[in-house]
């Protein structure tokens, strides 16, 4: 199952907490998930500093396990708002009857 993850801010959580060591660790960790095949995408926003990841995983609660991992997700210093996804059928429900022309 994909999984669309988009981070989303943490209340009272200052800039002087993303030291370079959790940054560090976050990558190496986020490298790990991609490895993995866990993490497909990952990218940042172009109008905020905020990550946004497309996971490949069993169901949802395998997708907040992997990102509960990441050193930030356990540090309380992000949160991701997870949302499942699944293939657009609209394609075969509009054009998959048809016989070629």
């Amino acid at each position: 199952m994909r999984i669309l993850a988009m981070e989303t801010t943490v209340a009272g959580v200052r800039e002087a907490q993303f030291t370079p060591e959790i940054a560090a660790a976050e990558a190496r960790r986020a490298w790990d998930l991609q490895q993995a095949g866990t993490i497909r995408e990952l990218y940042f926003r172009a109008d905020s500093p905020a990550a946004v990841l497309v996971l490949e995983c069993v169901d949802v609660a395998e997708a907040q396990t992997a990102l509960a991992s990441l050193p930030m997700v356990a540090a309380g210093l992000i949160r991701f708002e997870v949302v499942p996804l699944r293939a657009y059928p609209g394609f075969a429900r509009l054009f998959g009857a048809t016989e070629p022309a």
